[in-house]
């Protein structure tokens, strides 16, 4: 039908902890950490940036959440591109990020993605700014 799925597959079974990448045709790989759709290589660059084996639930529910927001603000496809499109408001793109252990899974949090903006988008302070602030 001309469709394109890429899905990830979390679960935790007498092994430990397993995640899979699954695509349309049927694949499957089984991997640490993985990001799907037309604005993963965005999430991928914070993902490879930030990423340590031995993070903590909330360390890892932030690399997540920071990942998934370059991800929707850089790529067209994925509800972003510039700033003006953020402060817009004209949308509301929710972002929900789940911790599955083995006693089963839990919502960490919900997000709305143009409130991410003002926590991940770098804007530098201009002099006199800085200079009100410090005062």
């Amino acid at each position: 039908m001309g469709l394109s799925v890429g899905t990830m597959i979390a679960g935790w079974d007498e092994t430990g902890p397993g995640l899979y990448y699954v695509d349309s045709e049927g694949g499957r790989l089984k991997g640490m950490r993985f990001s799907v759709g037309s604005g993963s290589p965005y999430a991928y660059g914070v993902l490879d940036n930030g990423y340590r084996y031995d993070m903590s639930v909330e360390e890892a529910a932030e690399l997540t959440r920071c990942s998934i927001y370059h991800a929707t603000f850089r790529d067209g496809a994925s509800g972003g591109v510039a700033s003006e499109r953020f402060e817009s408001q004209l949308y509301v793109l929710l972002l929900s990020v789940y911790y599955v252990g083995p006693n089963g899974w839990k919502k960490l949090s919900g997000d709305d993605v143009a409130e991410l903006h003002y926590n991940y988008y770098p804007v530098e302070q201009t002099v006199v700014e800085q200079v009100m602030a410090e005062t």
